[in-house]
């Protein structure tokens, strides 16, 4: 198959995709609550309730509301946010882009750290150097964000005063989140990047180039790190969808950083039908996105993949 046809099988796939996650999450937000309940005081009256309900059209059948929402979809048109009061559209695009920033930065961090510890775990098998950042990557994986969050809150910002504590404005704004946020693919991908080196300075292609003179540095930069690079960006993209998801929404919420995530958070408690379907669609396009790139990314580094 070749790559033109295999994109174009993909984004067909990726629309399909999309469109059963959003009326999954159109059945889902209308089963677990009312957000009139959300909207509007408990001292309403039922003519109040009864109102809103109606201008929010809530009182029509769900069939003729699904049907509404495709359309809205298929034009990117998903009305106005019920809590903002402005388009839907128009609040993802302010918070959308400052979390991907964000997140890209964190996995920029988590690959310049993960790829020297896995590489020099695996050179040190069994050590007690390999034991130590084998453990340390664990620790990564299974501390609570929120909690390392604070801990480099109090240390660097409250304690040292280097950085600031939360908000938005300026470069340094960017950094605590970021490290607070790259913990955990960086202990994801430490282990990969461990797992696989190990196995390639293995196989009998290493044995031969050492048996012949090969460099150490070479054999490890012409051969090894190409053959362990799939893994390791199926690894990246994974977690990149991940934390854009509604991971970091946590991070987000102790810098008091205006996120993606945050967003997503105040979204489900506020029950606000049209921003949520937006904010799901998106999400469910660019995770569709980033699962094509690293697919297409596969035979850059390998060349014996065929599409």
């Amino acid at each position: 198959m070749g790559m033109g046809k295999y994109i174009l099988q993909r984004l067909a796939f990726t629309i399909l995709v999309v469109l059963v996650i959003s009326i999954l999450v159109f059945v889902l937000t209308r089963v677990v609550g009312n957000p009139v309940d959300i909207l509007l005081p408990l001292t309403a009256t039922t003519e109040q309730r009864e109102l809103l309900t109606k201008q929010l059209g809530l009182d029509r059948p769900m069939i003729q509301q699904l049907g509404d929402f495709l359309k809205s979809a298929a034009t990117l048109d998903f009305g106005d946010s019920w809590t903002q009061r402005r388009p839907s559209m128009e609040v993802i695009f302010d918070y959308l882009p400052i979390s991907a920033l964000l997140i890209l930065c964190a996995m920029a961090i988590a690959v310049l750290v993960a790829f020297p510890l896995g590489i020099i775990a695996a050179y040190k098998r069994g050590s007690l150097l390999d034991r130590f950042l084998t453990v340390l990557s664990l620790v990564g994986i299974c501390m609570p964000p929120f909690w390392i969050g604070l801990m480099l809150m109090f240390f660097f910002a409250v304690k040292l005063g280097w950085l600031p504590t939360s908000g938005i404005g300026t470069w340094k704004h960017f950094i605590l989140p970021a490290v607070t946020i790259s913990f955990r693919p960086m202990g994801n991908l430490a282990q990969i990047v461990r797992y696989e080196m190990t196995q390639q300075l293995g196989e009998m292609y290493a044995i031969t180039a050492r048996a012949k003179g090969v460099r150490e540095i070479n054999l490890l930069r012409k051969h090894a790190l190409k053959n362990i690079m799939t893994s390791s960006i199926t690894m990246i993209g994974n977690d990149y969808c991940k934390q854009l998801g509604g991971l970091s929404a946590a991070v987000e919420v102790v810098y008091g950083f205006p996120g993606f995530g945050h967003l997503i958070k105040e979204t489900i408690q506020s029950m606000d039908y049209p921003l949520l379907q937006a904010e799901v669609f998106f999400t469910a396009v660019i995770v569709c996105l980033i699962n094509l790139i690293v697919d297409i990314l596969y035979a850059a580094f390998d060349p014996r993949i065929r599409y």
